[in-house]
């Protein structure tokens, strides 16, 4: 699944002979490690960090994370089946529950997405008083951690990180067989370089490990049971961990929401994703439309796509400054697909520039060096995880024939996503089968689901199908919205069913809510 913030900016990528597989079959890879090695492995992990804790001390000043944030290490076996072998060393993050003693209820862990997101920074809510966030701040220690592969607990890398952000970048669209062709090869080399600079850890980076992972961070933290918040892939990081482990929760909050089915995981997960963003695509350019009177885009959404596209072939004829291109141009625009409170800065960056001042889009758009390091390793991140987890055609006809259908109909994403994930075709680890997320019984308690009506990186669908696999689990709908991220936003309907749950452990009669959608934004 690919996001702004949370599963980092695609790159150019890019082949030759690839080999028919199917997703799903053999061919793709072995299903798992052995699980039950895994199994005892885990629990030992967890039985060492319970008994080791976590000495938190100040943060490295890298990570600038101002007092009164701590931060610690834990321990994990690089493979669950060795425990006593290669060890990683992950690094979290903690700020104190601010309310009285009688209050508190432990650790609230976070996952942001991605996968390779860093959740380091999550504590910080505590410490910047964030209003939203103050009732979970006064009840709970607010934990983040970097996962596996991510940031500060053993980074991995694809490429050097000035050749990521390097611009500008041509239009993902194709413009012929043999620009298909060259793409394809970028992918290739892209995943050849991850073997390269991080080929051991690659058949490890997996969402089953992360989940482990999370396991042993709780034990570390001396918690008996979970309570834990994920978004966007966060959910599916947190829906595998309640299948292997759903006598260890405590509560889950899970805020847009990942369709688990094993046949969407990651290939096709991607191309609904891409249908998606079109719808949303269109929603910004309506709204844009309907606010001419301040940006002078035109009266329809017509009018607005079609200043856009001249925008986007100005840009491959001259980049903006230099380093703003057709690409980066896309992946700044993706962002209205994602959050509705980039609709003003997007249309007014675009309306600048039609009108003679290419500087706010150069702001927007241009590659930022100071991040490169961190964009590159989410990038690689995003890459190791989504290809180790589950199969994906190892043929470019089956590529390029999904994504050539799509594209007729939804033409806004579809081949930037494809190209971003192409990489997976040639990956240089097994491909494993993904796991049957659904628990059974009463061992798992209630799990609190958020989704938007509307969201266009993790489609509602998804929402409803994990609702359907964790019995008990109620879904909150924003509805007619679709911003990916609802919890502790502007919807204070949502916010408080949050606060509900995670206070006080109520979920409501119905397993199926709706809250009104949060006010647009205005000019």
């Amino acid at each position: 699944m690919r996001s702004i913030a949370l599963y980092g900016v695609a790159g150019t990528l890019a082949l030759s002979a690839l080999t028919f597989a199917p997703p799903g079959s053999a061919a793709e890879g072995p299903p798992h490690g052995d699980r039950q090695a895994e199994a005892r492995g885990t629990a030992i992990a967890a039985q060492r960090a319970e008994a080791a804790g976590v000495r938190f001390g100040r943060c490295a000043a890298a990570t600038r994370l101002p007092a009164p944030v701590r931060c610690g290490t834990v321990s994990v076996p690089l493979d669950y089946a060795r425990p006593d072998g290669e060890l990683l060393t992950l690094t979290i993050s903690r700020v104190a529950a601010t309310g009285p003693a009688g209050e508190r209820q432990g650790a609230l862990v976070y996952n942001p997405g991605g996968p390779g997101g860093s959740g380091l920074y999550f504590p910080l809510l505590s410490v910047v008083k964030a209003k939203a966030y103050a009732n979970a701040a006064r009840a709970y220690d607010f934990v983040g951690f970097d996962p596996r592969g991510v940031g500060r607990s053993a980074p991995i890398s694809c490429e050097a990180p000035a050749e990521f952000i390097k611009a500008p970048t041509r239009d993902p669209q194709p413009t012929s067989g043999l620009d298909k062709q060259d793409r394809i090869a970028t992918a290739k080399a892209y995943a050849q370089g991850c073997a390269s600079r991080s080929g051991h850890l690659l058949p490890y980076l997996t969402t089953l490990n992360s989940a482990r992972d999370l396991d042993v961070i709780r034990a570390a933290l001396g918690e008996r049971k979970l309570s834990y918040f994920g978004a966007s892939y966060g959910t599916y990081l947190g829906a595998v961990y309640a299948t292997l482990f759903p006598s260890h929760v405590r509560r889950m909050v899970f805020d847009s929401v990942v369709n688990p089915d094993r046949s969407q995981i990651w290939y096709r997960a991607n191309l609904e994703q891409s249908a998606a963003f079109e719808i949303r695509w269109a929603d910004w350019r309506d709204w844009v439309a309907r606010h001419d009177a301040a940006y002078h885009l035109g009266h329809t959404a017509e009018q607005v796509r079609d200043a856009y596209e001249s925008v986007r072939a100005a840009l491959a004829a001259k980049p903006a400054g230099g380093v703003v291109g057709p690409g980066e141009l896309q992946s700044a625009y993706l962002g209205a697909g994602y959050y509705d409170g980039t609709w003003q800065g997007l249309a007014a960056a675009l309306s600048a520039y039609v009108h003679g001042d290419p500087r706010p889009l150069i702001a927007r758009a241009a590659p930022d060096p100071a991040g490169a390091t961190g964009s590159e390793n989410g990038n690689a991140v995003y890459t190791a995880v989504e290809c180790a987890d589950a199969p994906w055609p190892r043929d470019w006809f089956t590529w390029d024939r999904d994504n050539t259908a799509l594209a007729r109909t939804a033409p806004f994403e579809t081949w930037d996503n494809a190209w971003m994930n192409l990489p997976c075709a040639f990956w240089p680890a097994p491909h494993r089968q993904p796991l049957e997320v659904a628990t059974y019984g009463h061992e798992l308690p209630p799990v609190l689901l958020v989704s938007a009506e509307r969201d266009a990186a993790t489609p509602h669908a998804g929402a409803v199908e994990l609702q359907r696999r964790l019995p008990g689990s109620v879904l909150v709908t924003e509805r007619g919205s679709g911003s990916h991220g609802v919890v502790y936003g502007p919807n204070a309907c949502v916010n408080d069913r949050v606060d509900a749950y995670l206070l006080r452990g109520e979920t409501g009669a119905d397993r199926t809510q709706t809250c009104g959608p949060h006010p647009e934004p205005k000019p």
